[in-house]
């Protein structure tokens, strides 16, 4: 019985004595025709699921591995991807195009302490451009998605302080969701999700610089709008830094929520921003890094962020006792060299 689905028929898998000995935990399943499997089944299945039904058997792992099917879940997924030019540059990974995207680009970091992305030895050299694939979603819904490209090869930018803006100052993005008017920061951080896909098109790399889910939200105490914030935390040979991402969020005059300010900056341990040549060197290494799980991306991208702000916390308590130590002693310095003075002038009297 042939399925009457509008996809290209999948070729017959190979067989093998190894094929049917796997088929066999599964007889009930894999005995099905494939088109029936792949029209009825694999399609209706998201990444994560797609990737583990491939390890159930030879014949699942072969028609699971279709390029099309790949490059649906992404624009499903990542509705950025869709546009021609990210399209185009996914369909030339390495070991699978749109799969290899998808295995580089939906984990997080691997956890910061188990690799040292050291700026100082750079396997390749640096990316001559950058490619931004964003996609902002609430309640499960699209509301901002956005392709950026930025050169990383004019001298404005490698001695700038890194910063990449979606939008201008003055534009303003309208959504179809009302603001939420009641205990605003638990609802955007429950129902508020940001992927940052930052693609390198020549070395064709891929890695997620957001933390899925916000790590904090503020109401700006002058206007009023919500700062929404997405960190990934990335390890150095100098301790960590943060790619910190924030979402600015207004209300329109009839309570629809806008995005006002989409944008990604890297900071160091004590809060300095890092130039454009420091911070491509760092992006390279993460493109070249290895990746995280997606099991529990979220409460692991929850617990980087609250470890790398408990270090910076502590660093500065140590850095304000240390300048009150080194205060109290030009004070008493000072206090002793006006004193000798003193007697001196005292002794010239007399």
């Amino acid at each position: 019985m042939n399925s009457s689905s509008s996809s290209p028929k999948a070729p017959q898998p190979p067989s093998s004595a190894t094929t049917t000995t796997a088929e066999d935990c599964t007889p009930g399943f894999t005995t099905l025709h494939p088109d029936i499997i792949e029209s009825h089944v694999l399609k209706r299945l998201d990444g994560v699921s797609l990737s583990t039904i491939s390890c159930c058997a030879a014949s699942l792992h072969y028609l699971s591995s279709q390029n099309y099917l790949w490059s649906n879940i992404c624009h499903s997924t990542w509705p950025s991807t869709s546009t021609p030019r990210v399209d185009h540059v996914i369909s030339t990974f390495p070991n699978g195009g749109p799969r290899s995207f998808f295995a580089n680009a939906f984990p997080l970091l691997v956890d910061p302490t188990a690799t040292n992305l050291s700026p100082s030895s750079p396997s390749t050299s640096p990316p001559s451009e950058l490619i931004s694939a964003v996609d902002i979603h609430y309640q499960d819904k699209l509301i901002f998605t956005k392709v950026q490209e930025t050169e990383t090869v004019t001298g404005w930018f490698r001695c700038s302080p890194f910063r990449i803006d979606l939008l201008e100052p003055k534009d303003v993005v309208p959504t179809p969701i009302k603001h939420p008017e009641v205990d605003t920061c638990t609802a955007i951080i429950n129902h508020m999700t940001l992927s940052w896909i930052l693609i390198d098109p020549i070395g064709r790399r891929a890695v997620n610089l957001s933390s899925h889910k916000p790590v904090t939200v503020q109401r700006h105490w002058l206007t009023g709008e919500m700062q929404v914030r997405f960190a990934a935390i990335l390890a150095v040979d100098h301790g960590h830094v943060q790619c910190d991402i924030l979402v600015t969020c207004g209300v329109s005059e009839v309570g629809d929520m806008q995005m006002r300010e989409v944008s990604l900056e890297i900071e160091d341990m004590d809060g300095m921003h890092l130039t454009g040549k420091d911070s491509l060197i760092i992006l390279q290494r993460a493109l070249e890094g290895k990746k995280g799980r997606a099991k529990n991306r979220l409460q692991d991208g929850q617990m980087r962020y609250k470890k790398f702000m408990d270090i910076r916390r502590e660093r500065r308590e140590r850095k304000l006792r240390r300048d009150g130590v080194l205060d109290l002693f030009w004070v008493a310095f000072w206090v002793s060299v006006l004193l000798a003075f003193w007697r001196f002038l005292g002794t010239v009297k007399n």
